[in-house]
């Protein structure tokens, strides 16, 4: 209390001063029409502008749930439009609209959103963290796919990581087909730049374009059919010259991939466990 009051004591004409400014000014905009209207303006300025950077501020920190959103938005979209241009081809070619693709609807597998802690570009066996584990309901051998296309399989997991192998690892191996054309091979990254890879066994009379989109063939058990892989981007022969090596665009850019889903798919599941209970009874009968 003593020392509040040498303070009060110390200052007070100063505090006067201050307090004698407080009451002319609010006198001046108060009881005079032109000076309050300024007053008015200038404070609605000042007012929208901080709420102008408190809305920035807050869409800023919303962004990390709105790409999430967009991640599992843009492969929804992405297996439509993969449906509708199959069903399209068979159209205009006048098949029977019944001979149905093997694309199902993305709205059947559950989606676990991840983002990529950790991710290596320049290594021949490239790996990738995610953010989620075993807690969150990732299992090992589940896809991985962001809105551009496909990203890798799962390999490890703990209770809140799991590890990715990623197409540019070279013992990725990924059943896929050129798009409408029904050619199918596997993808084989070699090494080198993370935007590249290939597909081989592609037959000779293999009619296809340069540009044709490469995607998932549903055969892997894996990954639905007809998630995005890549772009057709030139053409080689094999070294026995009895196939042709396809090098093809990886629609993924891993250099910057940040946000990616999990897929779910527990029919895929069912199908592995079966697969395994045949391989066993084989065994056991030999």
């Amino acid at each position: 209390m003593k020392n509040l009051l040498a303070f009060l004591t110390k200052y007070f004409h100063w505090l006067l001063f201050v307090m004698l400014e407080v009451v002319s000014l609010v006198m001046l905009f108060r009881f005079n029409s032109y000076q309050g209207s300024v007053w008015f303006s200038t404070a609605n300025v000042v007012a929208g502008k901080f709420y102008e950077g408190y809305s920035e501020v807050e869409s800023f920190f919303s962004l990390t749930k709105l790409n999430e959103q967009l991640t599992q938005r843009n492969m929804y979209l992405e297996k439509q439009v993969s449906e509708m241009s199959e069903q399209l081809t068979d159209l205009t070619h006048d098949s029977t609209y019944l001979h149905r693709s093997q694309l199902q609807l993305l709205d059947e597998y559950k989606l676990i959103p991840a983002k990529v802690v950790t991710n290596s570009l320049n290594k021949r066996n490239n790996l990738m963290t995610l953010d989620k584990g075993r807690a969150d309901g990732v299992r090992e051998d589940m896809g991985v796919a962001c809105g551009n296309g496909v990203v890798g399989i799962v390999y490890m997991v703990s209770d809140h990581y799991s590890v990715v192998i990623p197409v540019i690892n070279t013992q990725s191996n990924i059943s896929v087909t050129i798009q409408r054309r029904g050619y199918f091979g596997h993808v084989q990254w070699t090494g080198g730049a993370s935007d590249l890879a290939y597909v081989d066994d592609i037959p000779r009379h293999a009619k296809f374009r340069l540009g044709d989109n490469i995607v998932t063939s549903g055969y892997s058990s894996i990954f639905p059919a007809g998630i995005m892989v890549g772009k057709v981007l030139h053409v080689y022969n094999s070294t026995d010259g009895l196939s042709y090596r396809i090098q093809m665009k990886l629609s993924t850019d891993f250099s910057r991939l940040r946000d990616v889903c999990i897929i779910d798919d527990t029919k895929m599941q069912e199908r592995m466990q079966l697969m395994r209970s045949a391989k066993d009874s084989l065994k056991v009968k030999e």
